[in-house]
């Protein structure tokens, strides 16, 4: 975690951030987070599945049980990826609904677009950065992200665009990485730093890329400092769900005004 963020403040765009553990200019972290991404997208879901033994769907089920999303509702997807949540959202949604998906990377929008239009849901697909939403105020019900926060250069600004694009009442969901419990926090970093990086260049050619996501897990956040992160942004009612002993978190908060 960036001293920026346990401070809670805003970055300075000026300034350095973190690319996993290493420290980069702020400036560059976007296109550097897009070239992992471009590197992995046709191997996503098969990795996603490898790495977390299914385990990610039963997360992204959680989220979606408690997200209250019902028929009619608009939904935002945020970093949507694979369209995982974004397909869910569209059949709870139904007809008279909406779900748009977003994703700063091509690469993945692309896939999670053909895979929602393989099972027939037509999702409005937008490539933007979550740091400059190009909606108007108050426009969804429901805003999610998933395993996407952790890779954003701004994640206040993010936290806070996200909030401004929700209806008085509407919810904000952060399924993400977190601090796991402490008695596994060894056999996690085993796992995390050897296994994943050998799955990653035996399955998708790239252990370097899966080498940044476990690095930027650990630089990601803690469950509280999140919390409170989205009580800055002006989110009410804040509360979070820990998954597989802290592995993931699921932070929901509702937009009050």
């Amino acid at each position: 975690m960036s001293s920026s963020e346990r401070a809670g403040t805003k970055h300075d765009p000026q300034a350095n951030t973190d690319f996993g553990f290493a420290s980069i200019p702020a400036a560059e972290k976007a296109q550097r987070v897009r070239g992992v991404f471009d590197r992995v997208a046709s191997r996503y879901d098969v990795m996603n599945d490898l790495m977390s033994l299914g385990l990610h769907r039963a997360w992204k089920a959680f989220a979606i049980a408690l997200s209250g999303v019902r028929r009619g509702d608009r939904v935002l997807d945020v970093a949507a990826g694979s369209g995982d949540l974004s397909r869910a959202f569209a059949q709870r949604v139904g007809p008279s609904g909406q779900v748009w998906a977003t994703d700063i990377n091509g690469a993945m929008l692309s896939v999670g677009r053909d895979r929602l239009l393989d099972v027939g849901a037509v999702c409005p697909a937008i490539q933007c950065d979550a740091e400059h939403l190009p909606f108007p105020n108050a426009t969804f019900d429901c805003v999610s992200v998933a395993f996407g926060l952790r890779n954003m250069t701004n994640k206040l600004d993010a936290l806070a665009e996200m909030t401004r694009v929700l209806r008085p009442g509407g919810r904000l969901l952060v399924l993400e990485f977190s601090k796991v419990w402490k008695p596994l926090e060894k056999p996690y970093d085993v796992y995390s730093f050897k296994v994943l990086p050998w799955l990653g260049e035996r399955v998708a050619q790239d252990g370097e890329a899966y080498r940044y996501l476990a690095e930027s897990i650990r630089m990601h956040p803690d469950q509280d400092t999140l919390k409170n992160m989205m009580e800055q942004v002006g989110l009410s009612q804040v509360e979070y769900f820990n998954l597989t002993a802290g592995v993931v978190a699921l932070h929901r908060g509702y937009r009050s005004f």
